[in-house]
């Protein structure tokens, strides 16, 4: 009978014939962040992918490119944020993101509201 691992790495050290983790950071006021490429399964069963090293997927549900976030979060503040002189966007005015990656980059909206186009 094998005996029980006797260290820490012995016990989470994964199978050898097992792909190694992906990464998520998950930040409670932004974008679920996942090193890539990742492939994402849409509610209608389509499947989107990004190559890019790092994505953040939307989790505000705000973005013109859902699933991935391209930072529309910051043209809208959580009701009950606030701080009134901070330009509108609030304590909590990231939402989905604020880092950029896997995103349009500058945030910038059209009159219509939807996203810039990339370039």
């Amino acid at each position: 009978m094998p005996s029980a691992p006797t260290t820490p790495s012995e016990a989470h050290e994964p199978p050898a014939d097992r792909a190694p983790a992906r990464r998520v950071i998950v930040d409670p006021e932004g974008p679920l962040l996942v090193e890539g490429p990742v492939e994402v399964v849409l509610e209608d069963g389509t499947t989107v992918r990004s190559d890019r090293v790092v994505v953040a997927v939307c989790t505000c549900r705000r973005s013109g490119r859902y699933p991935w976030c391209d930072t529309s979060h910051r043209r809208r503040v959580r009701k009950g944020s606030g701080d009134a002189g901070s330009g509108g966007t609030g304590s909590s005015g990231r939402g989905c993101g604020g880092t950029g990656a896997g995103a349009t980059g500058s945030g910038a909206t059209g009159a219509s509201g939807a996203a810039a186009p990339r370039g």
